[in-house]
């Protein structure tokens, strides 16, 4: 991008508009009142439902909401979804459409569609569409437009698309060999990859997220039907006791699912990363992109971090003569559509983050690219600094000039950027207790628990089966941006293990109150930044895993998802490391069996876990720090 980074972004909006009160060239946005809101979309557009043919004859339910003024002519905004265009019928309308309401406002002709085997639509429905098959999701979209611009009046022949979550992954497939008239794309928090997204992590199996999305969504739909499937009843809101109640995980099926839950029968009869998942692997696709992309992503979201990151990045290495652009905001999945974006959970943001975010990214990315107003402003990568809480552009993303550091484990649970001597040798040693693992939440929650990337982690500090490192209070403020590795020596008495690192933000103790929530004391918070876990199966190879040799040493690089976060001075860094992480991830036996699916209820056993800090191979986590804010 450049043009000094499009001059920083316009000046990052002149400071930020909704900070500095001041105006901008854009028409301020009014919102609608609550009577506006009921009624625009009825007032002002028509709706049509129709089946569009597919080249394989399917035929794909599709409802068009057209502008009732003529005056001119508009273009397309396309979005494709599994979870059901409702309301169907062509007298019930939506309240609004599009990513937000602004552009609701701003008129396009706006398109959902049920995709293939899903409510209304023919076909066969299969998750994650692998792109190497005679149907997919990349011809599907292209026989779509192809049927919108010659039969929908009044089109102005360019189209976008946009979607969040599995939306978003049908946006990414849908700019695979784009369509000509596809000028301008924005998949959000979308899915890339599951072995790595929402259910799997490295490996380790994210029960909660499996269980509730499958128990519901996966099952199977024979007829084409407008009733969304409802969601599972878990009888309880204490989830660390429900998933307890199906551990081993084979009792999900034996007590809830059944047979006729495909995918979740798939699901564990593939532990390993498999031509199975390998096939449902978008990144592998990403090619022969022509069109505009604006990949949006939440710092905080606990489904989908790794897609938009992935996605993003992939874009730029295969297709790197297009406009492609990155947005990471303070959001957990969805929150710039669904929130303000000024809080989650516990942590305050500072401002109405998704007005900035709806005003002066994605609005404009389409205005600009399917209408031809206003300015190409947006920089290469616009990325929200937590911390400090501010807006940042970069011309790359990660930044180029970062500086890697790396921050060791040592003796008296210190963390320091001075590595250990050679000469010097220290392990510690934790119980792991398969009846009894490491809660995610300080709190019952039977959901996904979407807040818990930014939860207070002091609550596990006392436990002996968590280990922490903790830096000296900082001397000034100190940026970690991109991604992170943790190097982790480690030894087991049996012969497997999960391994989970996380990386704490922890307040000094005369932090105030956030002004959302007054009366909650935020000294000593513990703010989680960033984790993640891997599966130690899996630490050699995602496709070929094996069991550990007891107590004999090995090392586990595990990659952490990109940060852009400010330890501000005074603030402490703090890593944890653990091996149970419940019920978020399932409870590894700590035996080895060659489908952890399967395993019975004597495979699981105590076990000693070490974790090795000597000078020879010490244990630590490397990060990137922005050069101007290293110590001096």
């Amino acid at each position: 991008m450049t043009q000094s980074n499009k001059k920083h972004f316009a000046l990052l909006i002149l400071s930020i508009l909704f900070i500095s009160g001041c105006s901008s060239e854009r028409e301020p946005y009014v919102p609608f009142t609550a009577e506006e809101d009921s009624t625009f979309v009825y007032s002002n557009y028509n709706k049509q439902e129709v089946y569009i043919p597919m080249r394989d004859g399917s035929k794909l339910f599709t409802a068009i909401y057209t502008p009732k003024d003529k005056n001119e002519a508009y273009p397309i905004i396309i979005y494709r979804t599994p979870y059901s265009v409702n309301p169907y019928g062509e007298d019930n309308y939506k309240i609004d459409l599009g990513p937000n309401m602004r552009m609701t406002r701003d008129k396009y002709i706006f398109v959902y569609q049920d995709v293939r085997g899903t409510h209304m639509s023919e076909g066969e429905f299969e998750d994650m569409t692998p792109h190497k098959r005679n149907t997919n999701e990349s011809k599907d979209t292209f026989d779509t437009i192809e049927w919108l611009l010659a039969n929908i009046d009044n089109n102005n022949g360019k189209v976008g698309q946009w979607g969040i979550s599995y939306p978003g992954f049908y946006a990414a497939a849908g700019m695979i060999d784009s369509h000509p008239a596809l000028v301008a794309v924005s998949p959000q928090a979308p899915i890339a990859d599951w072995f790595f997204d929402d259910f799997h992590h490295h490996g380790a199996f994210f029960y909660p997220h499996a269980f509730n999305f499958f128990s519901s969504f996966g099952r199977p739909r024979p007829n084409p039907t407008q009733i969304k499937k409802p969601k599972f009843q878990h009888g309880t809101n204490d989830g660390y006791s429900f998933f307890k109640s199906i551990t081993p995980v084979s009792l999900a099926k034996k007590q809830y699912l059944s047979d006729s839950i495909k995918f979740w029968n798939d699901l564990v009869a593939h532990p390993n990363y498999d031509k199975f998942w390998q096939d449902r692997n978008i990144l592998l696709h990403l090619n022969n992109i022509s069109c505009a992309v604006l990949t949006v992503g939440g710092w905080y979201d606990a489904e989908d971090l790794y897609g938009p990151l992935k996605i993003y990045e992939t874009i730029e290495k295969n297709n790197p003569d297009i406009n492609n652009t990155l947005i990471m905001g303070p959001w957990g999945h969805g929150g710039w559509r669904r929130t303000d974006g000024d809080v989650l959970g516990n942590v305050h943001f500072g401002a109405k983050t998704s007005n900035f975010y709806n005003d002066h990214m994605i609005e404009p990315f389409f205005a600009y690219h399917l209408k031809g107003k206003g300015e190409n402003e947006l920089p290469e990568a616009c990325m929200f600094q937590t911390g400090i809480n501010e807006w940042k552009t970069f011309d790359e993303w990660p930044p180029k000039n970062i500086e890697k550091v790396k921050f060791y484990f040592k003796e008296k649970k210190r963390l320091s950027q001075t590595p250990p001597q050679d000469n010097q040798f220290g392990v510690d040693v934790f119980d792991s207790d398969p009846e009894n693992p490491v809660p995610f939440l300080a709190y019952k929650d039977i959901g996904l628990a979407k807040p818990y990337m930014t939860d207070d982690q002091s609550f596990v500090n006392d436990r002996p089966d968590v280990l922490y490192y903790l830096s000296e209070p900082l001397e000034e403020n100190l940026t970690m941006a991109g991604p992170i590795l943790a190097n982790l020596v480690v030894k087991t008495d049996q012969s497997a293990a999960d391994w989970v690192v996380k990386l704490i933000d922890v307040y000094p103790s005369n932090h105030p109150a956030y002004p959302h929530q007054p009366e909650l004391s935020m000294k000593r918070y513990h703010q989680m930044v960033r984790s993640e876990v891997i599966r130690g199966r899996f630490r050699d190879s995602y496709e070929r895993p094996k069991p550990f040799a007891p107590k004999q040493e090995e090392v586990i690089k595990l990659p952490l998802l990109d940060v852009l976060h400010t330890f501000k001075k005074g603030h402490q860094i703090m890593v944890q490391v653990q091996s149970s992480w419940f019920p978020l991830v399932d409870i590894n036996p700590q035996t080895y069996v060659e489908n952890i699916f399967e395993a019975q209820p004597e495979d699981f056993v105590k076990a000693k876990h070490f974790v090795g800090r000597s000078g020879v191979k010490p244990s630590y986590i490397e990060v990137g720090i922005l050069p101007n804010e290293l110590k001096k």
